[in-house]
This record gives structure tokens, C-alpha cells and sequence, in this order.
């Protein structure tokens, strides 16, 4: 029972809590959640299959400047599920989305395990198990812990630092590194290296940059190509999975920016949004990957459908869109085309080897992560060799067989079109009835999550996105957030 105030004196305030006082330890961990899938996109952006060929740093130098071993980020992941798990059952485990969107995931993971009694290569297996269990442990996060407005902001405040840090080194990278570095490496090729420290070379050749050929030390002829056509790659393994994170966390980077306005002012906020543009379009430029400049034109014709506008500008603008989009593809790749679409063909060929290999091993496949295996038995001699099928989807019949590639194919299918009917109509919905602005702002931020996504998993039909730490946890932990978002 609280005491009346005597009358003529005056009961002081109390006192006000600090700022940090408004802070639960759920956004201190969402905080500490967001920060481990930023370190990921900067460290941790290589393929798990590759961690034999990724050394560890030896000096905080090389710990600064480098990527780190895949199977480190095994490791620490379970630092970030021990604290989640003790957030959901402190809470009480709560599954808001469709019962099929956890049992597929679960059916899925387990199948891999299943695949991994007859693997091929208990190793590569092992890795990617790792890593497929850390895509579960994100997308249940995101969908019993993390929840929409506050919480996944704290989470994308240290994922979106470190997309801008990718964005900014892949533009630094197409205008200034690139086009030095062939310089320098050329130079050095001609002095012997004396342009650089013994330790310098070393760890070139260390990293496969120098090698030896007829007891002479000259420039990998692969770095140089690389160099040459300027397809950077950010802080990520390579230029196409640069295009793949630009698909997955433009559109929510956008949304952000642009429904700054309580916080931003103008001023700031206007050149802010010119900037990401900026940043964006040039890094998926200056990535080359074609696909990606596709889906990304792709996802711009699915966003126009969501204004209401009259049809005659709709249909107006989506000319002009294709149009410049298409002129700018068809600018940027002309070589490209000219020199026969070599990256087609082997495509082709990796897709025709996976369905051989789905269809001789039906029920186990070859094991996890396992395609390169059976893939140096039955390629073409003239074709490239591949570590991956470059096709997330085809891959899961080929490693894991029918069950595998059926539950995960199932699985996305099911989550895109779940979270594209939360997401879709509510877009076009605020754009037509008198809803509050924060409803809106909400609705808008949501169809941007979901387009991102959309985006990505379509990229997943030519590369090997799931199979990277830094793009797979950071997809999987937003669209287990959508699927957890209350109707």
C-alpha cells in the first residue's frame, strides 16, 4: 500500500533510471549476436569445404589483414546458441510459425547425418555438418528470440557495419587495390621480388600468390587473371558471393535509411540513402557476377509492383528499369559473352554430374560436402574442376540423397512462400488504406527483409551460398525472423 503525500509538502521524484537501464540482457545478446555474424562477413566469408587451404593467422597483422580458418567460426557459433538456448527455455519455447517450418529443418539436418555414415570424405562432412547446424541455430534464434522492430535492429546493427565495411572494400578494391597490385606483382616478377620483404614473400607463396615455375618464382597466373578483369570481392571468398550478400542486406539497409526520418534529418539523411545506393550498385558492378545483376534487376521489378501507382507509370517505369538495367549488363559483360560464356557451359556440366551422382547414389549420396569426390571421377576432361555444384538446391540430392535434397528444397520453398504472404499483401495494403505510420514503416521494412531473402535463395540455384558462414547465418537468422513474426 503505497503512503499518500502529506498535503503542503512536497514528495520529491525519483530518481530517473540511466539510459542502459532500458537495456534487458535479450538486447545485450541480440547486440552480441549482431556483432558475431558481422565478424563472420569479414573473417569468416570462405566456403567450410575450403578450411584446409585457409591458414591461420600467425601475427596480429595477419589476424587483422586476413581470413580466418573456416572451422573457427564452428567454433565459436556455439558461444552464441548456449546463451539462446537459455533464452528460450527461461521463456518457455514458443513455435509461432508453421509446424512444417521446423519439422523440415530438423528432418533435413538429421538426413545429414544419416549421409554422413556413407560419406566419402569424413572431413569435408564433418565441416559442413558444423555449418549446417549453425544455419538451424540462426534461423531458430531468429525465430524464438530475436523478434521484429527492436530486437532485430540490435541485431542488424553490427551486421550492417560490417556489410558497409564490404561495400566500401569492394569499391577501394575495384578503383584503387586492384589496379595497384597487379602493378606492384608484375614489378616484382621482373626484379625477382626485391620490392618486397623476404617475409612478404613468403607468405605469398604461403597464400598461392607466387609460384615456382622451372626454378623460377613468378605470378599465379590465376591472381593475375583475376587483376585483370577486376572482379572484386570484397572481405568474401569470391566476386559472386560479394553479389550475394549486396541481394540479402541491400534492400533491408535501404529500408532502414529510408525510414530514418525520426532520427536523420534530411540533410543527413538524403546523402546517407545516396550513399548506399552508390555503394551497392557499385559493388554488385564491380562484383561481375551476372546472375546477381539479374536477380537484383529481378527483385527491382517485384518492388515496383508494391506502389500503387496508376498502371500506365507501373508499366512505365519497369520499361525504363529493364531497359537500363539490361544496357548496363549488357555493357558490363560484353567480353564476356564474346569469349563463349565459359562459366555457363561449366556450370552446365557440374548440374549434369550432380543429377549422375544423385541418381547412382538415391538414398545416402556421397556425403555432405562430399561433390568434389565423385565430381574428378566423371567430369569432363576439358571442364574446370569444382568443389561445389554451384547449385545449393542440386547439391542435396548429390551429397545427401533424396531425403536431403527433398527437405531442404521443401523447406525454403514452404518459408518463402509463408513469409511472401505476411510480407506481400500488408506492403500493398499500407500503400492503399489510411493505417498508422509506424504500421506501415513496419509492413515496408518487413517486404524488404523478405525480398532480400528472396534474392538470395534464388541466387542458390547457380552458386554455393550455403555453404559460407557469413552469408548462410546471416540469411537463415532473418528468415527465421520473418517465420517467427506473428500474423
Amino acid at each position: 500500500m503505497s503512503r499518500k503525500p502529506t498535503p503542503g509538502i512536497r514528495v520529491p521524484n525519483p530518481p530517473a533510471k540511466p539510459p542502459f537501464a532500458r537495456f534487458t540482457s535479450r538486447d545485450i545478446y541480440l547486440v552480441a549476436i549482431g556483432l558475431f555474424l558481422g565478424l563472420s562477413v569479414i573473417k569468416f566469408g570462405n566456403p567450410v569445404i575450403l578450411d584446409a587451404v585457409v591458414p591461420a593467422p600467425k601475427t596480429l597483422a595477419g589476424a587483422w589483414a586476413w581470413a580466418w580458418p573456416p572451422h573457427w567460426s564452428l567454433m565459436l557459433v556455439w558461444l552464441v546458441a548456449l546463451p539462446g538456448g537459455w533464452f528460450i527455455f527461461r521463456n518457455g519455447v514458443r513455435w509461432r510459425g508453421h509446424f512444417a517450418l521446423w519439422l523440415l529443418p530438423l528432418v533435413w539436418l538429421g538426413w545429414q547425418f544419416v549421409a554422413a555414415t556413407r560419406t566419402e570424405d569424413g572431413h569435408l562432412t564433418t565441416l559442413v555438418i558444423g555449418e549446417f547446424a549453425g544455419c538451424l541455430v540462426f534461423y531458430f534464434l531468429g525465430a524464438m528470440v530475436v523478434d521484429q522492430g527492436r530486437g532485430l535492429r540490435f541485431v542488424l546493427a553490427g551486421l550492417l557495419a560490417a556489410f558497409a565495411f564490404c561495400l566500401v572494400r569492394a569499391v577501394v578494391q575495384y578503383s584503387i587495390e586492384f589496379p595497384r597490385e597487379q602493378t606492384e606483382l608484375i614489378e616484382g616478377q621482373r626484379t625477382a621480388w626485391t620490392n618486397y620483404s623476404p617475409e612478404a614473400v613468403n607468405e605469398m607463396k604461403d597464400s598461392g600468390v607466387i609460384i615456382s615455375t622451372n626454378g623460377a618464382d613468378i605470378v599465379n597466373p590465376v591472381i593475375l587473371k583475376k587483376y585483370i578483369k577486376r572482379r572484386v570481392h570484397g572481405t568474401l571468398v569470391y566476386p559472386n558471393a560479394l553479389a550475394g550478400i549486396v541481394l540479402l542486406l541491400w534492400p533491408v539497409t535501404l529500408a532502414l535509411v529510408a525510414g530514418s526520418r525520426s532520427v536523420l534529418r534530411p540533410h543527413v539523411r538524403i546523402p546517407t540513402m545516396v550513399l548506399t545506393v552508390f555503394l551497392g550498385a557499385g559493388a554488385l558492378f564491380a562484383s561481375g557476377s551476372k546472375s546477381g545483376w539479374l536477380i537484383a534487376l529481378g527483385m527491382g521489378v517485384v518492388w515496383l509492383f508494391t506502389f500503387d501507382w496508376p498502371r500506365h507509370l507501373k508499366f512505365l517505369a519497369l520499361a525504363l528499369m529493364l531497359i537500363g538495367g539490361l544496357a548496363v549488363f549488357a555493357v558490363r559483360f560484353h567480353d564476356y559473352f564474346a569469349a563463349g560464356a565459359t562459366s555457363v557451359s561449366a556450370r552446365l556440366d557440374y548440374w549434369r554430374a550432380a543429377v549422375r551422382i544423385s541418381i547412382d547414389h538415391p538414398l545416402f549420396g556421397t556425403g555432405p560436402g562430399t561433390f568434389q569426390r565423385p565430381y574428378e571421377k566423371i567430369k569432363n576432361p576439358e571442364a574446370e574442376m569444382a568443389r561445389l555444384t554451384h547449385n545449393d538446391y542440386l547439391e542435396q540430392f548429390s551429397d545427401s540423397g533424396v531425403v536431403g535434397g527433398i527437405a531442404y528444397s521443401a523447406w525454403i520453398a514452404l518459408m518463402l512462400a509463408t513469409i511472401g504472404r505476411k510480407a506481400w499483401p500488408r506492403s500493398k495494403i499500407a500503400s492503399l488504406e489510411a493505417t498508422g505510420e509506424n504500421e506501415r514503416a513496419e509492413w515496408r521494412f518487413d517486404f524488404m527483409v523478405f525480398l532480400g531473402l528472396l534474392g538470395w535463395f534464388c541466387q542458390g540455384l547457380s552458386e554455393f551460398e550455403l555453404y559460407v558462414p557469413a552469408l548462410a547465418w546471416s540469411a537463415f537468422l532473418l528468415a527465421g525472423t520473418l517465420v517467427g513474426k506473428e500474423t
